[in-house]
Order: structure tokens, then C-alpha cells, then sequence
């Protein structure tokens, strides 16, 4: 299964270190990423397989609900399917 995991908040170091190292942990690997700052504030948008993850996505979800508290930022994960369903015109 393929996961969206969005990341917004203020410009700062490290964000995309916690969060990648966050994921290689719990085996799950990052298919696709895209990053920018608009005006100050970092965006970005990952791809990620969760078929050889050692957490399920709603343990995801809390767990990356915690790490985005700490770093200051919102994190949202989706599973593709519903991403994709919902951006469909």
C-alpha cells in the first residue's frame, strides 16, 4: 500500500532529516518527494510504500502526529487511494 504524507509549517533545520529517518526506521520507503518554501514555509509532499512497514498507518499516524508537535509543523498522511479519489475532477 502507498501512502501521501504531507509536511507544512515554518522553514527550519532538519525536517526532512527527523522525517526520513523517522520512516527508514519502521521500514518504509520513500517512492517519490517533492519539496519547496513559499514564503517562509516549508511544503512537502511524499510518496511512500508502507508494504514492508513495521507499523500499521494509524500507528503511523501518531507516531508522526508526535515527531510534527516536537518539530513544530503539521503532518498528514493519506492512503493513496483515498488522495487520489479525492483529487479526481
Amino acid at each position: 500500500m502507498n501512502a501521501i504524507i504531507t509536511v507544512v509549517g515554518s522553514d527550519k533545520v532538519g525536517i526532512i532529516a527527523k522525517v526520513s529517518t523517522f520512516l527508514a526506521a519502521h521500514k518504509i520507503n520513500i517512492a517519490d518527494i517533492t519539496q519547496t518554501i513559499l514564503s517562509g514555509n516549508f511544503v512537502m509532499m511524499m510518496m511512500v510504500d508502507l508494504d514492508s512497514a513495521d507499523i500499521s498507518i494509524d500507528e503511523l499516524r501518531k507516531s508522526m502526529s508526535r515527531e510534527a508537535e516536537e518539530m513544530g509543523v503539521e503532518i498528514n498522511i493519506m492512503n493513496e487511494k483515498v488522495f487520489s479519489a479525492m483529487h479526481r475532477i
